[in-house]
């Protein structure tokens, strides 16, 4: 999930304007760390989504289908507790996924078959290895309590998620380490 510094700058202005260190939400001061993970993680969840619904279109592996038919379902339930988070904070959840997700999108769209399947499952490796870190990371020293926990119910289903995709890539002969080419 890339950053962006478009929404850093904005909430350093901010956070210059007003003294605060964090953003005023709802429930109180909530870091700017803790609000762009919280961002990242629906831009996410939306590209799993996404990409989950391409493959099992353009996907000609049946296991991969089924793993991209798991993506959707379960991204989808996270997104939903995601966007939660975010509306108890008083803050507007992204709508779509991140510019660098949507550029990967384009590039697995124009593909299908084995071709397809092989980098969508690299991607999926690729992607569900940073999430672990990156959840891991909010969730061991995230400031804000409910983002916080939030990170921690759903570590168990991103490590889920790359066990399946490693079995998965086996499956179809793909390197359980790579990423797009």
């Amino acid at each position: 999930m890339p950053h962006s510094l478009l929404f850093t700058l904005i909430l350093t202005a901010c956070s210059a304007v007003y003294g605060q260190t964090g953003t005023q939400t709802k429930s109180g001061s909530t870091k700017s760390s803790d609000l762009t993970f919280l961002r990242q993680a629906i831009e996410g969840n939306l590209a799993e989504i996404q990409t989950g619904q391409l493959a099992e279109k353009n996907a000609s592996s049946q296991a991969v289908k089924q793993f991209a038919e798991r993506m959707v379902t379960d991204h989808t339930n996270m997104l939903q507790q995601a966007k939660s988070v975010a509306s108890e904070k008083g803050i507007t959840p992204p709508t779509s996924p991140s510019a660098k997700d949507q550029a990967t999108y384009q590039i697995l769209a124009a593909k299908t078959g084995t071709a397809f399947d092989k980098d969508y499952m690299s991607q999926m490796l690729k992607n569900h290895n940073q999430d672990i870190a990156e959840f891991e990371k909010e969730a061991n020293s995230g400031s804000d309590a409910d983002i916080r926990a939030l990170a921690s119910k759903a570590l168990p289903t991103l490590q889920e998620h790359l066990r399946l995709a490693q079995s998965t890539a086996r499956q179809i002969g793909v390197s359980t380490t790579g990423g797009l080419r």
